[in-house]
């Protein structure tokens, strides 16, 4: 199949002014719940951009697992690429894609990390195998096969039991937005985009981009 003669025509929805909210949260909080709703795969799944100490640009993804007016909180491993990463440059870009409903939100800000308390409560929800694997796995090393993993994990599943503690190398980053972008797919690729950007003084002006 030749990608060039691929084509798809956007038709689901609209974006304009009169129905978006006045704040971004807002509108983000509609369109995730309407994600949920309609059943979209992971719809908590971002691309996560970062910049290396060389500059040079790297994408992964993640998933967010929480957002409110202070930001969109991840989990990661703080010795990984992408944690040291952020520690070069603390700012980031975050993608959704909900491909189902013909929308994309983007979000560029600064990054900080979540507080020791609030990565202890969500460590302590997440599945023990989950929990065992923060300990197993030498996020973004290069390792020789498969077998350290596994002897990793049965290494600390012996040492921890069922309630593995949560490794001081591991925790949560909050991105604080600085722009959303709220991307509606349209019919002659006419697309809707209506930008919130964070004025000197605080408040979010919203202004339409041409697609």
């Amino acid at each position: 199949m030749d990608p060039s003669a691929m084509r798809v025509s956007y038709q689901r929805d609209s974006l304009d002014e009169a129905r978006a909210a006045d704040q971004p949260l807002a509108q983000f909080t509609a369109w995730f719940d309407e994600a949920v709703a309609a059943g979209v795969t992971e719809p908590n799944a971002m691309t996560l951009a970062t910049v290396g100490p060389d500059g040079r640009p790297s994408t992964r993804i993640v998933l967010m697992k929480g957002f409110d007016a202070h930001g969109v909180v991840f989990y990661t491993n703080y010795r990984s690429r992408k944690a040291r990463e952020l520690e070069a440059h603390p700012f980031v870009a975050l993608q959704f894609h909900w491909v189902e409903l013909e929308r994309v939100v983007r979000i560029e800000g600064r990054v900080e990390r979540t507080t020791p308390a609030e990565s202890d409560a969500y460590f302590a929800s997440r599945p023990v195998g989950s929990r065992v694997g923060a300990w197993a796995s030498p996020q973004s090393e290069v390792i020789a096969n498969r077998e350290v993993l596994v002897s990793n994990a049965d290494a600390a599943s012996a040492r921890y039991g069922e309630n593995p503690p949560r490794p001081e190398h591991w925790g949560g980053y909050r991105v604080l937005p600085e722009v959303w972008e709220f991307w509606q797919g349209r019919t002659s690729r006419l697309h809707d985009r209506l930008r919130y950007r964070l004025a000197p003084n605080g408040d979010w002006v919203r202004e339409r981009l041409a697609p």
